[in-house]
């Protein structure tokens, strides 16, 4: 899929009163690697990325940690797949598949 996602668009969020937030990293004990990033305020709505040579996969939380969303970037190209699940792994494995096909 290189597209936005099918359906109309949402409407567009009031500019007035907006304010950007960021997400941060996850608390962890000393010496262990931070894997995650979560909103500010709200430890459920979380982010993580993975990556090998040729793919990139950024993993988004539903606002109330849920299910996921998952954007597969291919490296070279990059050219895009979106999927959505109830599993991060799902998720994953669903965009990778619908960028680059079925395994042979």
């Amino acid at each position: 899929m290189t597209s936005r996602s099918t359906g109309a668009r949402p409407p567009r969020p009031p500019s007035k009163g907006r304010r950007w937030t960021s997400f941060v990293a996850e608390d962890a004990p000393l010496r262990k690697r931070v894997r995650g990033l979560h909103e500010e305020g709200d430890p459920s709505h979380r982010l993580r990325v993975e990556h090998d040579r040729h793919t990139l996969l950024i993993h988004l939380a539903d606002e109330d940690g849920t299910g996921w969303t998952t954007f597969a970037v291919d490296r070279a190209t990059r050219k895009w797949a979106v999927a959505q699940r109830g599993r991060q792994s799902e998720a994953g494995e669903a965009a990778y598949r619908e960028l680059y096909g079925p395994e042979r």
